[in-house]
């Protein structure tokens, strides 16, 4: 089994902001990848996406959204509940093993395999296996600084490295 995938994601004023970790692990002590690729745009640059779980299905899924995306003319939420509930039902889909967080400079949302979309009271929300602490530290930085989305994002991604073997500190950042 692969792991090693940290995601966490900020929305703050009218920026919002995606990091996440290259690691993917094999088992539990094999680094087997440093640059992974685990966050994007799409829908013409107005959508940021990052994924955790296996990438095959999470590339499926991102691909699946990007034409949920299009069906509904850019709308996010309406997107993202087609999505989960094509996931939910769709014999292939349901065992697809990852999740995503998606926004647009109105929303953040994380979508899962269950069928759920949740949109975070706070703004701030993480995935993955080092996503507890990056949750943490960007709650932190973002209620006791003045630093931008991307600024949080990318610090919490730094201090999730520091802490969890699954975590690398090779951090993409993406920004709407």
């Amino acid at each position: 089994m692969f792991k090693g995938t940290t995601i966490v994601a900020v929305k703050q004023k009218d920026r919002v902001a995606i990091a996440g970790d290259g690691q993917v692990t094999m088992g539990e002590n094999t680094i087997i990848k440093h640059t992974a690729k685990k966050i994007r745009k799409i829908y013409n640059d107005t959508v940021v996406i990052g994924f955790a779980g296996s990438v095959a299905d999470a590339l499926m899924l991102s691909e699946k959204f990007e034409e949920k995306l299009e069906q509904y003319s850019g709308n996010l939420k309406r997107a993202s509940v087609e999505l989960a509930q094509d996931w939910r039902r769709d014999k292939i889909l349901k065992k697809l093993e990852a999740l995503m967080i998606v926004a647009n400079k109105e929303n953040l949302l994380v979508i899962s395999g269950g069928g759920e979309v949740i949109e975070p009271d706070e703004d701030v929300v993480a995935i993955g296996s080092g996503g507890f602490y990056a949750l943490a530290a960007a709650k932190a930085l973002k209620d006791n600084t003045d630093l931008s989305a991307g600024e949080i994002a990318y610090k919490a991604m730094e201090i999730a490295a520091s802490i969890c073997v699954y975590t690398n500190n090779n951090i993409t950042l993406e920004e709407l």
